[in-house]
């Protein structure tokens, strides 16, 4: 398995994933942010790739003097082709987007999961998130 930025030719073979994932079509608002997660200084993204082929994709960002951190990194968003799962391409992605953040000085990494999403939840916990001292808030705006 080959493990690499994201580059702009595998954002179609993202998108086949996170629809597989999904069950959906992928919105064009879902692609353009992807797209700003290649070749950004401050929003990674890496994909794992075997046999030439996309399995799984990692997005992160790096946060500067926000919520009370000075200098953060956040895993946005993971997806491995489903038959896939269970395989170590997730954890290689978290690995390779640590290694990049580790690179830039970033020490403090963050995610947020559902809190009726067991399967993420156990995946995380295994390979070392813990509770942070972060409460997610939300806002509901009336349209």
């Amino acid at each position: 398995m080959n493990l690499r930025p994201m580059k702009q030719e595998d954002l179609p073979e993202v998108q086949r994933i996170q629809s597989r994932i999904t069950r959906q079509e992928v919105p064009q608002a879902w692609m353009d942010m992807l797209a700003e997660h290649v070749d950004n200084t401050y929003r990674l993204g890496f994909v794992a790739e075997d046999d030439g082929e996309v399995r799984g994709f990692i997005l992160g960002e790096i946060k500067i003097g926000g919520f009370g951190t000075e200098l953060s990194g956040w895993l946005e968003l993971l997806g491995v082709e489903p038959r896939q799962m269970g395989s170590g391409v997730g954890a290689a992605l978290v690995e390779a987007l640590f290694a990049a953040l580790r690179g830039r000085g970033v020490r403090e990494i963050y995610t947020a999961v559902r809190w009726d999403s067991g399967d993420m939840l156990a995946f995380f916990k295994k390979i070392g998130f813990d509770k942070s001292p972060f409460i997610n808030l939300r806002f509901e705006q009336p349209l």
